[in-house]
């Protein structure tokens, strides 16, 4: 009787671990199967988009229900650099954007380095600060920039327009920098001067080094950013600086489709080129995974 009860009790043991570990396979192929299908959604909602744009750039005839255009061409791109101003356009967007990145990289490194390593009253609330640009609508701190500016003769000019632009280059230019000098140690700056470098020679010679991937980013984030803006140079910039973003709201409303796309992808490639380009200097860094 013992042994037939042992037997009857080892069995319901095995079942049980049995069903359990059906449970937990059945939980691990449950996980993985919402796992693939958000990554999935989450690739549609945002590849979707992009397919669509491109398509619409090379499409000469696309409609309901067709999946994908009927006639491919490439006639809405010489459409649109012989009849728009395209190219004044693109040579305006460079220049600004440009001008803001180098402009609010002058001006926030110093910066970030002192929020990095010095105390002083209100540091907190100062860096929460630059954050307030993006915690409210925009287009009406633009309306009270431009007021401003008007009393500065800064409407209607490039100057006006790069310094509306570095607006949009605070949190990168002061965030990330500041982030990466309080990764710096601060023994490696006191052996410099330790070994006799001064305080600037130190900076130059070892912090700036340190820091400089992580700033490079921040640099072509913020010039990504700047070349994306339209409210401000909206407000600033008209009637005669006109940059991509501007000229594009033109073409939507009053072009053909097609034309739309074509503008997209123009100004979607400099977006491409820096993704490249910083995906390739954080790998050298190691910071990619797989390319350690």
């Amino acid at each position: 009787m013992d042994r037939r009860g042992a037997v009857v009790v080892g069995g319901g043991a095995t079942r049980g671990r049995m069903r359990g570990n059906a449970g937990a396979a059945g939980g691990r192929a449950l996980t993985a199967a919402l796992s693939v299908g958000g990554v999935g959604l989450l690739t549609a909602f945002i590849i979707g988009p992009l397919l669509s744009m491109a398509m619409w750039a090379f499409a000469d005839a696309w409609s309901y229900p067709y999946i994908i255009p009927q006639r491919w061409s490439f006639k809405w791109w010489g459409w649109v650099f012989s009849h728009t101003n395209m190219g004044d356009a693109i040579k305006l967007s460079l220049e600004a954007a440009t001008a803001a990145t180098l402009a609010a990289t002058a001006v926030c490194v110093p910066a970030a380095y002192a929020f990095a390593r010095f105390r002083f009253r209100g540091k907190q609330p100062l860096l929460l600060s630059f954050l307030a640009a993006n915690a409210f609508p925009k287009f009406g701190l633009y309306v009270s920039i431009a007021t401003l500016f008007y009393e500065l003769s800064l409407i209607d000019t490039l100057q006006g327009i790069v310094l509306i632009q570095m607006l949009e280059t605070l949190v990168f230019m002061i965030w990330i920098p500041t982030t990466a000098f309080q990764n710096v140690p601060r023994a490696l700056e006191e052996a410099a001067r330790d070994a006799g470098a001064t305080a600037l020679g130190a900076f130059l010679r070892v912090t700036l080094p340190l820091a400089a991937p992580a700033i490079g980013v921040a640099m072509l984030l913020s010039f990504v950013s700047a070349l994306d803006e339209a409210q401000g140079t909206l407000v600033v910039g008209l009637p005669d600086y006109r940059t991509m973003p501007l000229l594009m709201y033109d073409v939507i409303n009053s072009y053909p489709l097609p034309v739309g796309g074509v503008f997209a992808v123009v100004l979607s490639i400099p977006s491409l080129i820096v993704l490249v380009v910083a995906r390739r200097m954080l790998a050298r860094r190691g910071l990619v995974p797989g390319t350690a």
